[in-house]
């Protein structure tokens, strides 16, 4: 037996739309993003597994609008914080602070908004979830959000976010990682499509 983790980024909310970063901030999925998924499922290799979802609105309206039934939050899940610069576009933030979000940027993993979250924080905070997955010899499905996919991708490859990623993520698939016992990820499958739902 194996233990994997399919992760599923939150639908789309106005604040995709608009360039706005979001973070720690509840916002909920707009008419586009729950219509969108309100004609998908995901595939039903996943449909009878436990799902967990972050605690934030977008991700547990992404899977109640999926027909996930068995779900939990687990705040391990929750969206890097971005501390100052949410509800703010990163299009702005890098014309306003040119020099210090380049240097700030080219950090990698160890970027940091101020009063926010790094990358690499994100990762010691799933590490402990990871573990439980692996040690399970079960598939886990979960809702999260992008800057925790990002993490877990880094995580498992190797990437240090400096540079494009060794893989293009559609954010409208689910990503399957594979984890050793001791919970150390492997990328199996990128960009598992969510497939049509039949009424």
């Amino acid at each position: 037996m194996s233990s994997n983790l399919a992760i599923l980024r939150h639908g789309i909310t106005d604040w995709n739309l608009e360039g706005k970063i979001q973070g720690r901030t509840d916002i909920s999925l707009n008419e586009n993003g729950k219509n969108t998924l309100s004609s998908l499922t995901v595939p039903s290799l996943f449909q009878k597994v436990q799902w967990i979802t972050s605690p934030l609105r977008r991700a547990r309206e992404t899977a109640k609008i999926l027909g996930l039934e068995e779900t939990r939050t687990d705040i391990r899940l929750i969206e890097m914080n971005w501390g100052e610069w949410e509800g703010k576009k990163l299009k702005d933030l890098r014309e306003q602070h040119a020099v210090s979000m380049r240097k700030n940027e080219n950090r990698g993993l160890d970027m940091q908004p101020p009063g926010g979250e790094t990358p690499r924080d994100v990762q010691d905070r799933l590490k402990p979830l990871l573990q439980e997955i692996g040690k399970s010899n079960k598939t886990v499905g979960a809702v999260s959000h992008k800057g925790v996919i990002r993490a877990l991708l880094c995580l498992a490859t190797g990437w240090n976010m400096l540079g494009k990623p060794p893989v293009k993520i559609d954010w409208g698939c689910i990503q399957i990682f594979s984890l050793d016992a001791s919970g150390s990820p492997s990328l199996y499958k990128a960009n598992l499509p969510l497939e049509k739902r039949y009424m």
